[in-house]
Parts: C-alpha cells; sequence; structure tokens
C-alpha cells in the first residue's frame, strides 16, 4: 500500500480483506453444492502426482466418504467457454479436455484462489480487469465459475508480463528485486517504454501526477496486441 501511495496510484473505497468475507465464500459453495456442482476428492498427492495433467475425475463418481479429508472440486463439461479480451481476442477453450474438475475448497478448508477472486469482484462490482497474460488459463475457470453462480461476467483485458532473461516472469516467487521509490518518475517512464506507449523522453522527469496524467490520455493497448511477454 505505501508502494502504490509512493507511485499515486489510488484506489476507491476501504481496502478489501479477503479474511473478512470467509463467509461469503462459504455461501458460494453451498449455492453450488445446491447445484449439484461440485464433488469431495479424497485423492493423495501421490494420486495426483501419477496424473500431472488433468485431473483424471477418481472421486467424481465415488459417492461421498464420511471423512472430512477432502478437497472440493467443480464438475466441467464437454463444452467449449468462449469470451473476448479486449487485447487478445476471443478465446475459447474446451474446459473438461483443457481444465478439467478444478478445486475451489482445499483439503484444509482454504478457499481456492478461483473462487475467491469471483466472490471478490462480484462484492466489488468490479466490471472491468486488467492483469498479466500469465493469469488467461485462470481466467477460463474463473468465468466459468460466473455462469454457474449467474454472476455477470467482467471485461477481461490481459497484458503482456515483464519477464527476466530466462523468460521467467518477474516475481517475489523467481526472487525478482522489489520495485523501489528512489525514483519514481523514471521508474513509470520505463514501465510506458515497455509497454510500447512511446512517452516523450521530457517526461521522465516530470512530476509523478504529470507522468501518469499523460498515461491515461494517451493509452493504446492495441499496441500489446499479440505479446505475452516483455524482456
Amino acid at each position: 500500500m505505501r508502494c502504490l501511495e509512493g507511485f499515486e496510484l489510488d484506489w476507491d473505497g476501504e481496502i478489501y480483506y479477503q479474511s473478512q468475507h470467509i463467509d461469503a465464500y462459504l455461501a458460494a459453495i453451498q449455492a453450488l453444492q445446491q447445484k449439484q456442482s461440485l464433488y469431495h476428492c479424497h485423492c493423495s498427492r501421490k494420486q495426483l502426482a501419477d496424473n500431472p495433467t488433468l485431473y483424471p475425475g477418481f472421486c467424481r463418481q465415488q459417492p461421498p466418504v464420511n471423512s472430512q479429508d477432502y478437497a472440493l472440486r467443480v464438475k466441467t463439461f464437454n463444452q467449449d467457454l468462449v469470451f473476448n479480451d479486449r487485447l487478445q481476442g476471443q478465446i475459447s477453450e474446451n474446459m473438461a479436455k483443457q481444465h478439467g474438475d478444478f478445486i475451489i475448497q482445499r483439503k484444509d478448508g482454504i478457499i481456492a484462489y478461483q473462487l475467491a477472486v469471483v466472490i471478490d469482484d462480484h462484492l466489488q462490482g468490479v466490471n472491468h480487469v486488467v492483469r498479466g497474460y500469465d493469469l488467461l488459463d485462470s481466467t477460463l475457470k474463473q468465468a466459468y465459475l460466473h455462469q454457474l453462480l449467474g454472476y455477470q461476467l467482467p471485461s477481461y483485458m490481459h497484458v503482456p508480463i515483464l519477464v527476466d532473461q530466462q523468460g521467467q516472469k518477474l516475481s517475489k516467487q523467481t526472487f525478482a528485486q522489489a520495485v523501489g521509490d528512489s525514483n519514481r518518475s523514471q521508474t513509470l517512464w520505463q514501465l510506458l517504454v515497455l509497454l510500447k506507449q512511446n512517452p516523450p523522453q521530457n517526461l521522465a522527469t516530470a512530476a509523478v501526477k504529470d507522468i501518469l496524467e499523460w498515461a491515461i490520455q494517451h493509452w493504446q493497448p492495441q499496441k500489446l496486441t499479440a505479446i505475452s511477454k516483455i524482456n
């Protein structure tokens, strides 16, 4: 939050904490159970490791076992899910063949990201999502959950991600250096260059507020069409 404030990237409303909305996630799970869209999965890590691609549906036809040691999977079917990404174009994938039955609640009770983010967006009234290309695969699962829950699907735009020389995404998982705030204007200007927005050179030393105003006025995402990574 301090980093966002330092770059004058303000947000609307109060900060939303997932830990304060567990009841909403559980209510969504109950709604999916009433639709008979979920089933218990008792598979061990070894069973799943032996089938590293799509989940083969071991537990789908099995009656629930009297045990609390299970995950919840959502049923997918042999049908295409289609939506239009504002940058990547039309996305169409077969949920059963390309994604399979995926987990929405882990064995330890933790709500899976795929479900949590759908409920988060719905509760906050989010109708436009702009995020990294690496999350496009997750978006298919989330769009599927939107349909099952009867929610309005947001408009999506997946932009290229920054990668290192080995092609790995710059993130904490790859121990990438955190964004510093010692030279905010230069950082924002360089990001605009990487995003193919062609900012003028004199903008590199402008005030942060002025750089953001220029970026908003001149934002042309079409320049990033068909690009998934930026090195």
